[in-house]
């Protein structure tokens, strides 16, 4: 019986023991499987030993990023001046309001080798450096480091405020100053350019107004590894070849320098000027710039569909000469065109078949008298009121549709200008876009929600025919194509949208609208997507209510939010996820099984992923995780 005992028992002991394996490995890949789960694919011996999921940093907290408190640049001002403290206040502002930690240098701790082991150093208007500290920063850069300047150019004086020259903005920034902006300018616009990470989810072509007290510079790309990011160039301002005068303008501009990244602003932050949506896009910028130097992902919709590079409209107004337009109909047919015609209500009255007669080569808007200044000595806009805007609109739609059963879809003031007054009447009347006479809003379509219905505000992008050739006395054809290109070259430079507005009474004349075939050619020569006010409604309006987050998991995995904030299903969009490093073996899965997967394609030079997304329904919101492997491990 004792024999038995002890053999039962070093059967139980055994079963323990394999118990306890088995419980034991069982948690072990459990453990596995859900650290899979949220940080995708990583090395179990590079990784989990060391508890770490890359060798960049993850989290904000983790992040050593240094700020320079120039006290050489400080020294060069007048007594008393608190310019770079002021900027260095700036930076520490935004950094905390980033959740981002930070250590400000000063000019020995960087003389001394202490940027070893940072991440980023931001430079405010460090104007000059002693030669050990141009040399560690140079060393700094070209060893991984990444570098945000702003203001002047780096480096330009000696530690004993000689001048010192534009080696270091030419050699370490692949750029090359072209001159200062005075300070009798008061303010000056930067435009910043569409389809960079750094201005991702900013309006292309957003006109940002800065104060000019700091003197701020403008630039030129002289190296292919630097991308120019906005320009200075004004078109009612300044004169010269349009795309010369482009180049020649940078006031932002990123890139690479050995190892390292930098992102150079012309300007200081304090130096922005507006309203609530110039500190909004500013942020924007900010977070992208740090997001790309810090190497974390950036992800935004694609302003136009499929590859176009732009988008354009061709705008008809229908005045005095109204038969005139005839002309124009059969270039709309040979190019398979839809215009968008806007006409007086008065022209539909004295000529009755105009209306029926544009019909089936467009969409018709109306040209309304809304109000007007009264005098010259007035300061205040005497628009009509609500009820007789919504009046004076609904008036002119049944006129135009008794003549051609189309309804009216857009307006244009008569006199450039509108109110929220006019938005409303608009989005109550069934309307779907207005056409401002501005030339200083952005390049794209701004999308305002009134009620359900969603309205674009098309602005004017270009120069019409009355200024090019009533103004500036353009008579001959190829002079006129010449002018209309260089705004098209201005448009796909920001990667916004060409309005060609034209006039009955001018670009129609037999002797002028040849041009008109010319300038659509040109666009689509370009790739820009020759379409109207409907569609643009239709993909503006679905575009903007899809709403992103990316978030860097691991790293081998970025995880993408991806919502449809509008009450209708969405069609047809492209996602861009910049993963900011060489990757390979991409693989896209979704957190609920049985979402249906976009379709992807890597560009390996720029590290941009597509993701086609063939529909989204209203409300809904998908996670999808893309993983890969690095390729430099």
């Amino acid at each position: 019986m004792a024999l038995k005992l002890k053999k039962r028992g070093s059967i139980n002991s055994l079963l323990l023991l394999i118990s306890g394996i088995v419980i034991l490995a069982g948690s072990f890949f459990t453990y596995i499987y859900v650290l899979r789960g949220v940080y995708g694919k990583f090395d179990f011996g590079k990784n989990f030993s060391s508890l770490s999921f890359g060798t960049y940093a993850v989290d904000s907290k983790d992040l050593k990023i240094a700020i320079l408190y120039s006290k050489n640049t400080e020294e060069m001002l007048v007594e008393g001046n608190t310019w770079i403290s002021d900027n260095v206040v700036s930076w520490k502002k935004t950094l905390s309001n980033y959740q981002m930690n930070y250590t400000v240098l000063q000019d020995s701790d960087i003389e001394k080798g202490r940027l070893n082991g940072y991440h980023l150093l931001i430079m405010p208007g460090t104007k000059s450096l002693s030669d050990l500290e141009y040399n560690q920063v140079k060393k700094f850069i070209n060893d991984g480091g990444s570098i945000l300047a702003t203001s002047g150019a780096p480096a330009t004086y000696s530690d004993d405020k000689k001048w010192r020259g534009w080696e270091f903005f030419q050699q370490v920034f692949g750029l090359k100053f072209q001159k200062e902006i005075s300070k009798e300018e008061i303010s000056r616009i930067q435009t910043l350019r569409g389809g960079f990470p750094l201005t991702a989810n900013i309006p292309t072509g957003y006109p940002m107004r800065l104060a000019t007290w700091d003197i701020p510079i403008q630039s030129s790309v002289i190296e292919p590894r630097t991308s120019q990011i906005g320009f200075w160039y004004d078109p009612r301002r300044d004169t010269g070849l349009v795309h010369e005068k482009l180049l020649e303008s940078c006031g932002i501009a990123n890139g690479t320098y050995g190892k390292g990244r930098f992102v150079w602003l012309g300007f200081e932050l304090n130096s922005v000027l507006g309203g609530q949506d110039s500190y909004v896009y500013l942020d924007r910028l900010l977070k992208n710039s740090l997001n790309w130097l810090l190497y974390r992902p950036i992800a935004n919709v694609q302003d136009w569909p499929a590859d176009y590079k732009g988008a354009a409209i061709i705008l008809p107004i229908i005045n005095s000469e109204p038969d005139q337009i005839a002309n124009l109909l059969p270039i709309l047919r040979a190019k398979r065109v839809k215009a968008d015609f806007l006409i007086d209500p008065a022209v539909v009255e004295s000529n009755p078949g105009i209306v029926k007669m544009i019909s089936s080569y467009g969409d018709i808007g109306v040209i309304l008298d809304i109000g007007y200044l009264n005098s010259v000595s007035d300061t205040i806009n005497k628009l009509n009121n609500l009820n007789t805007q919504i009046s004076k609109i609904k008036d002119a739609a049944a006129k135009i549709k008794s003549s051609s059963n189309k309804d009216v879809l857009g307006l244009m003031p008569m006199f450039g200008l509108y109110d929220d007054n006019t938005i409303n009447s608009i989005a109550q009347t069934g309307l779907k876009y207005i056409f401002s006479d501005s030339l200083s809003d952005r390049s794209v379509p701004k999308v305002v929600i009134k009620g359900k219905n969603p309205v674009i505000v098309i602005s004017k992008t270009a120069r019409d025919d009355y200024e090019v050739i009533r103004d500036l006395g353009l008579t001959n054809n190829d002079f006129q194509v010449y002018t209309y290109n260089e705004d098209i070259e201005k448009l796909q430079f920001e990667g916004g949208l060409y309005v060609f507005k034209i006039h009955s009474n001018l670009q129609c004349h037999r002797e002028y609208v040849n041009v008109v075939g010319e300038v659509i050619d040109s666009l689509r020569a370009k790739h820009i997507w020759v379409t109207n006010a409907s569609e643009l409604h239709k993909w503006w309006a679905m575009r903007n209510k899809v709403e992103m987050r990316v978030e860097q998991r691991s790293m081998n995995r970025v995880a993408v939010t991806i919502s449809n904030s509008g009450k209708e299903d969405l069609s047809d969009f492209v996602v861009n996820v910049d993963l900011q490093v060489a990757v390979k073996d991409i693989v896209i899965s979704s957190e609920i099984i049985g979402t249906k997967l976009p379709d992807k394609n890597y560009d390996p030079v720029s590290h941009n992923l597509e993701m086609r997304l063939k529909g989204l329904k209203a409300g809904e919101s998908r996670i999808y995780f893309i993983d890969y492997s690095r390729v430099n491990g």
